[in-house]
């Protein structure tokens, strides 16, 4: 090989590999932005709730946040701009809102209290094994489709609610109400289940697995 090819083939120095490895960690993104704005609507569902006694109002920006949960996913792969922090960040200020808008309805008992409570404990034990196995050095879990599905129906079941118990409104809306709630409830409640098991089996092998690259580096 001359010279001159020598030259035609590109060698990303090391200023080329930190600003690679910026991008990847970056954490002012539009993907980012979108999250923060989401996160900060959560007052509002609590002010249009308690302080406004408008469940229905309180539902309907609930279902918009749950149904809007995809889009930061979407423009960080649709435009480029996946972090590090953004895959975490994402799915914490997710959870956060779940839980949330879940104690927050039993405070209001819209929803069936056995219901809200199921999801609630299933959140918290999720949440609590994720953060003890990374302690313990697994390697990061993503969300497992069971799990979006089940979020998913859940988010539109609690709003439903919500926007069922908003007062002054005709029978037939209730009734239209809870009938979508009860049937996004049901599986809701199948999905979030099979996806907590999911997460223990699969917590186990990212513990594992963990545990084998830090064994290989020593």
């Amino acid at each position: 090989m001359s010279s001159h090819d020598h030259r035609l083939i590109h060698r990303p120095d090391a200023d080329e590999q930190g600003l690679g490895d910026l991008a990847v960690d970056r954490i002012v993104t539009l993907p980012n932005i979108i999250t923060t704005v989401r996160l900060a609507c959560v007052p509002l569902f609590l002010w249009l709730l308690f302080g406004r006694d408008a469940p229905g109002w309180a539902g309907f920006l609930l279902g918009t946040l749950g149904a809007t949960d995809w889009v930061d996913g979407y423009v960080a792969r649709r435009f480029d701009q996946t972090s590090n922090f953004g895959k975490m960040y994402d799915p914490t200020v997710d959870r956060f809102m779940m839980v949330v808008g879940i104690v927050a309805i039993i405070v209001d008992g819209a929803a069936p209290w056995w219901f809200a409570w199921l999801i609630l404990v299933r959140e918290v034990l999720v949440s609590l094994w994720v953060v003890a196995i990374t302690a313990m050095g697994a390697k990061r879990m993503d969300v497992t489709w069971w799990g979006k599905c089940g979020t998913f129906a859940n988010m539109g079941a609690f709003p439903a609610f919500l926007i069922a118990s908003q007062p002054g409104m005709s029978d037939w809306w209730t009734t239209t109400w809870k009938v979508v709630a009860y049937v996004c409830l049901v599986p809701g409640v199948i999905f979030s289940l099979l996806a907590a098991g999911q997460y223990v089996v699969k917590g186990r092998e990212a513990l594992a697995e963990g545990r084998a690259e830090r064994e290989a580096a020593a």
